[in-house]
This record gives C-alpha cells, structure tokens and sequence, in this order.
C-alpha cells in the first residue's frame, strides 16, 4: 500500500507568490526574483510532503497563474492576438501574464482571455481557446524542469501532474469556425508524446494525468476520445506507469470506460461519491492499482477515520493490499496549508479541522491504523464523537425557524412588468442607467486601516472616521463620473464573504486560511461549523451614511446565502440546503433592516449559484429547487418599490436560464466582456424579462476600455433585448483595481452611455 499525494498548495505559508506576482507586475522585481520566489515555494512543499511520508510526490502541480494556462503555453496554444506581445525580460513570462491578464502597454492593446470556474469550485481557470486546424508544438517545458527540480530534492523521482488531453481539450471552446475541439486530439496529442518522452529519458516512472470529465455526462465523442486518446499513450509508452485521475463526483455510468482505459492506476474520489466504490471494486482488472480519495480535499474537517478504514478494508477485501493507494480526493490547492498557524482559534474548533499538512498527516494515520494502529483510531473517535455533541453546533431557535419557512416567505408581492413600473417612477431613470458592481478599489491606506482595527490598534471612533471619509471620497467620486445609482465603496469588508462570515453566529474566520481563486486574488473561505443566525446589523451602518451624503440611490450590498455558502468551508454534518436556508433567513433580515432605514435598491450578490450545480444533470434539479428557494426566501420580504439587484459572473448561464428567472431580482448584472457578449445568449434566447446588466468591461484585466467599444458592447446588447431592460455596469467589482484605471474606465463607461441616450432617446 502507498501513500499518494495530487497536488499542494501552491501560494506559500506567507502568500508569498501573490506579493511576488504583483511586485512583478508594478515592474518592482525582475523575472529571475519570480522564479526564485517560486522555486523556494516549491522547495518547501516538496519537503513537507516528504517529511509527511508521502510516497508519490506530485511536481507540476506548482503554477505561477493557473494550471490550466500552464498546459495551454506548454502545446502552444497561444491566440494569434499575442503574437505581438515584446518580451522585455522574459518573453514566456510575459506572454503567460498577457494571456491571463490582458497587455495594454508598447502602443499594444490585447484584451485577456476568458477566465471560468474550474468545475464545482470557486477556483477560475483561464479558457483554452481552439481554431479549426490548429497545429500545437512543445512550446513551454515547464513540466519538464520542475521534474528534474523535484527529482533532485527529494532525491527520487518525483510524479509529474498535468491536466489529461481529452479534459484539457473539453475545458476550452472553438473560436470563429463550426467544428468539434475533440478533432484536434491528434495534435494535441503528439505534443503529450513529446513530454512523455523527455520524461521518460529523465527517469519518470508516474504520470499523473487529470481527467475530471469522466464525472460528468460524456457525449459519445467524448468518450471515444478517451478510448483512442488513452490507447495511443500506452501503445507509445509502455513502460511508463500512467495514473488517471478522476474527482469531484463519482464515475457513475462512465465506470466501465474508466475501468477499461489501459492505465496503471485509478484514482476516485470517495469524499464526493463513496458509493461508486463497489462498482469499481466489481469490474477492476487485476492489473490495475485504485487510488481511493479518502482524504477530503475540498474541506478543513477531521477525517472520520473509522469511515476511511472500513472503505480501505472493502478494497483490500478486493483486490488485495498491494493493489492500493490511501489518498486526498483531489488536489489540496482548495483548502489552506497549515492549520498549525491557527494559534488564536477557538481550541474546541480547531480540534475538528485539518488543513493541507493536516490532511497528509491523516493519509499517514490511516495507513497507520490499517497495519494496526488502533490507538489513533480511538483517539480520532473520540474527537468526531466531542463535535457530534457540541454545544456549539446546534441552536435550537434557528432550526425551528427554519422549519416553519413556507411558500408566503418566497413570493414578492407583485408580478415584474407591476413592480417595474412603481420602480420607474420611483427612480425616474434615463435609459441606460449606470452603476458599479459594489466594491472600489482597497487602497494600501484602507487595508491597513482595517488591519489596524482589528488587531486592537485603532480604536472604533478613528476607524469610524477613516472608513466614513473614504465613503465621502467614494461618493463625490460618482458624482463626478456621473453615475445613476451609486455604492458606498466596500471599504470596511475585506472580501464580499469572509465580512458576513465575521458577523453571522455559527461561522468563524480563520487568520491563515487563504485560497487562490485565481491569479494573485487569494480569499480566507469563512468556516460554517454550526447553525446560522444574525444577531444584529451587518450593513446598514455604513450603507445608510453613504445614503446621507447624496440625493442618488446608494444600493445596500450584500452577499448572497448560495454564495456565503458555496464560498466557505461548510459543516458536515446536515445536507448543505438546511444551511442555504439558514443564511438566506439571516440575509432576509438585513435585507428588511436596510429598507427600514430607507435604502431602496439593494442588491444580493449570487456568482456562485452556478457554480454549485452538480457535475451530473441527473442532480442538477433538486439544487436549483433549494438554492432559488434560498434566494428568494432572502430578497422576498420587501415592498414592490424596493428593487431587488443580484450579480453573476463567470459563469455559463444557458442550461440554467430557467431557474435564474424563477430567482425573480428586478436586475441582474452579469459578466460578459471577457466572453464578447456570448454569455448573454441565454438571456436572449429565452428572452429574460426582468432587467439585465451585462458587464460591458473586464474588470480583471489592468486595460482601460475605449469608448467606442463600451457603445458597440452597449448597442449590440439593444439590438437584441428591450433598451428599457438594459443597465451599464463593469462585469465586476473594482477593489482589485486602483483608482487611476477605476476612474479612466468608468468615465469611458458613463460617457458611452449618455452618446447612446442620445442616440436611442
């Protein structure tokens, strides 16, 4: 039996590549001071995860952007609209960074690539692109020199890890032609030969090749694909032992394709889907180890290690121990590194947690107690027993609260086309309204500020002052730009989750918890560990005085319950939608508070409701049921003439339009730049009725949009949907912007959409 790692984090123990990246960028360090900060990161997790007893070590795994862009420029699938990209130091570096984040300098303007979620996690890959044709060639060998780096550390062969051909393949979209990306395989493929080869010659014994498509329904192409693709690979390489990766959902009806690919090892996720373990059990062949993902790679509790064994104890039953791998169920990039630098959380908590070092650590506990080990089995049972009957999970009042939500709780008073028009004359605006997405940018002066605050060196008064003048500046800001709804700027919530996270009862914030959600952009995921509920104002402080200081709607900004949800760690141990309802109560009562004080636009935030949806179809039903449900049990409590905004970003709306327009929000902003206003599509095909923002520029790029391309953005969407229905917003919050792009490209923005009222008018 092996130990059997899938990938670490990769931002280091201080976040250390964020800061790096980012000096980077403002031309504050060289590419050699990059690399050395990401050869060190490397370094240290390939010494832990040797230090943890890991037998198979990953390498690759590391990734300045995303892994995904990282395959893109090794088969140089590098868009044509790059080609001009002037290197000043180092030309794949820059290339890399201009793909991900766009290139506005040397008289050059070249718009980013599209950036979605990576499957059901709040993790953004950027979109491979495809042209009918198209030739790929080894072009990065990335790969290839982090082998030999990590071969040489840890003194034996390390496993390289890069995402499969046919996954890599379906994570992208064709370009400017009708055909199928599958028709590119044997491209594609010849350059996978290429890396094999130099890996074998370099002494590789494991591949671990990525292939998250097989948990999702497959078309036949698809599955052929996979045939064809996994033949050729062990027909040219023989000798070398392929480990095909499979997580975040269970095979299902792709089991039998799986089992049949000739591979060494599979790996399956059992944290996500346990009960596919017979049916692979059933049908393995004899030559093939099962990697079982036991270990969950996407939470920070306790493994229950009583359940891990008796699943260990099923396989080995099986197929023997030798056959077997203990693993996580996927990579450990989703969870945060050490929880042993959690030094000021609660002790009661802290006991149930584990984070990626943790998670290694109960990988070893586990093959521990298969050879007999059974004190640590008695210790772990002790520990899931204390957390069962905690105090501090259950709250007697919130459940009941929750059982007695019914159909009256999700309804607004009044059909759209009624409220639409009480909110016209409410608000009186032009066409083409304009507004923001919520935040402005977090200055240096604002995070330490905050910081300051919160670690007891300001008192409330001076922090009250500092956050209400920034708010003044932010106010007499819009009125400049001219905007027609305004927002209070953000500047006290250092990210749109882990603020509410701070102030909701039954969720705790971590100091250390960091994540990458992409690029530099790092979140702390808040811990839902019992029972939700609000015991006071969350907002309407801050929302109220902005309201104060101008006679233009100030919208009241909140997180909505889908996404507090989807981007936190949540508890275990009740189904995730009896938690969606008991945020959505704790959203439904702030939402009342803010139009109590007044305010009479508030928007609930609600990217990661797509997100959520199940990677089978077959499931996708009964999430949509609970999560609109959820939506509408927190925005439904209010008078028609309050209007009612959400957000969504990143996201392909198509097969879930339906449910989006049963959330019934009298305006939905929406991502759409960085796609060309293909996201819209939906929208236009099922003709959307309520009102809709699609975001007319990328907010993650550093580019500044021109006029004349904000009013074809704006025209081609009137050309397609009612101009009374359309607003003019950015695709998404500034706060990772600074004030000089913020200002030249909401300025472009609200001087486009006055030409066009007088175009329209």
């Amino acid at each position: 039996m092996q130990k059997n790692n899938l990938g670490f984090p990769r931002i280091g123990i201080n976040r250390q590549l964020k800061k790096a990246c980012e000096q980077f960028w403002a031309e504050i360090i060289t590419p050699k001071e990059l690399h050395n900060v990401g050869s060190l990161i490397r370094t240290q997790n390939w010494a832990a995860q040797l230090d943890a007893g890991m037998d198979l070590i990953p390498c690759n795994d590391f990734s300045y952007y995303d892994h995904v862009l990282d395959v893109s420029l090794m088969v140089g699938n590098i868009p044509l609209r790059y080609a001009k990209v002037s290197a000043k130091y180092d030309a794949e570096l820059e290339l890399y960074f201009a793909m991900a984040r766009g290139y506005q300098e040397d008289g050059l303007d070249i718009k980013a690539m599209e950036m979605t979620k990576w499957f059901d996690t709040n993790y953004h890959y950027i979109t491979p692109e495809f042209y009918k044709g198209q030739k790929f060639r080894l072009f990065s060998r990335k790969i290839i020199k982090e082998f030999e780096e990590a071969s040489l550390i840890l003194g034996k062969a390390a496993k390289p890890v890069i995402v499969g051909p046919v996954s890599y393949l379906l994570l992208g979209k064709e370009i400017n032609a009708t055909f199928n990306r599958l028709e590119l395989l044997d491209s594609l493929l010849e350059v996978y030969y290429d890396v094999f080869r130099e890996l074998e010659d370099k002494g590789c014994q494991w591949i671990q090749l990525d292939e998250p498509f097989l948990v999702t329904d497959l078309t036949e192409q698809s599955k052929k694909a996979y045939s064809y693709c996994y033949k050729e690979l062990h027909k040219r390489f023989p000798e070398i032992n392929i480990m095909l990766t499979t997580y975040f959902g269970g095979l299902k009806d792709n089991t039998p394709l799986a089992i049949s690919l000739p591979v060494q090892a599979l790996h399956i996720d059992l944290v996500k889907a346990p009960e596919q373990l017979d049916a692979v059990l059933n049908i393995i062949p004899e030559d093939i180890i099962l990697s079982l993902g036991i270990v969950d790679g996407r939470n920070i509790w306790k493994n229950d290690y009583l359940k891990s064994f008796d699943l260990i104890v099923k396989a080995m039953k099986k197929i023997g121990e030798e056959r077997i791998m203990i693993a996580p169920s996927c990579s450990l990039l989703h969870v945060p590194l050490d929880l042993g630098l959690e030094t000021g959380l609660d002790l009661r908590l802290k006991m149930w947690m584990a984070f990626a070092k943790q998670k290694l650590k109960e990988v070893n506990d586990l093959y521990a107690i298969v050879k007999g080990n059974t004190e640590l089995l008695y210790k772990n049972q002790k520990v899931m027993q204390t957390r069962s009957q905690s105090a501090l999970i259950h709250d007697k009042l919130v459940k009941e609260r929750t059982e007695r939500v019914d159909e009256n709780y999700i309804k607004r008073k009044s059909i759209f086309s009624v409220r639409q028009e009480k909110q016209q004359k409410e608000f009186n605006f032009p066409l083409f309204p304009t507004t923001t997405i919520g935040s402005f940018p977090q200055t240096k002066k604002v995070r330490q500020m905050r910081s300051k605050f919160k670690n007891g060196g300001l008192a409330w008064d001076e922090y009250k002052n500092g956050i209400c003048a920034e708010i003044d500046d932010a106010i007499r800001f819009q009125e400049e730009v001219d905007l027609d709804v305004f927002v209070h700027g953000e500047f006290e919530r250092n990210d749109m989750v882990e603020y509410f996270g701070e102030k909701l009862n039954g969720i705790v914030i971590t100091n250390y918890g960091w994540v990458q959600s992409y690029g530099s952009r790092y979140v702390k995921p808040p811990v839902i560990f019992g029972d939700v509920s609000r015991s006071a104002d969350m907002t309407v402080q801050w929302i109220k005085y902005a309201q104060s200081k101008t006679n233009k709607p100030v919208k009241g900004m909140l997180t909505g319950p889908v996404t507090i949800l989807q981007w936190s760690f949540v508890r275990d141990d009740q189904p995730r939608s009896e938690t969606a309802l008991q945020i959505a109560l704790a959203i439904r009562d702030e939402v009342s508070a803010l139009e109590s004080a007044g305010i009479k636009i508030i928007q609930i935030d609600e990217p990661a409701i797509r997100e959520g949806l199940p990677l089978c179809k077959s499931e996708w039903q009964d999430y949509l049921n609970w999560a609109v449900r959820a939506f509408r049990l927190a925005s439904s409590g209010v008078n028609d003439e309050t209007q009612i905004h959400t957000h969504m970003c990143y996201s392909k709306f198509n097969d879930i339009i339906h449910s989006i327009a049963e959330m019934d929000a009298d305006v939905i902003t929406i991502e759409s730049s960085r796609s060309q206003l293909k996201l819209l599509d939906a929208f236009i095909d099922f003709k959307y009725p309520n009102e809709i923002g699609p975001g007319v520029y990328d907010i993650h790029s550093p580019r500044i949009p021109l006029v004349e391309e904000i009013e074809e953005h704006i025209q081609k969407t009137a050309s397609v949907l009612p101009v009374r229905n359309i607003w003019v917003n950015p695709d998404c919050g500034l706060k990772t912007r600074n004030w000089e792009e913020t200002s030249k490209a909401l300025r472009n923005m609200t001087d486009a959409a006055k030409n066009l009222r007088r175009i329209f008018q």
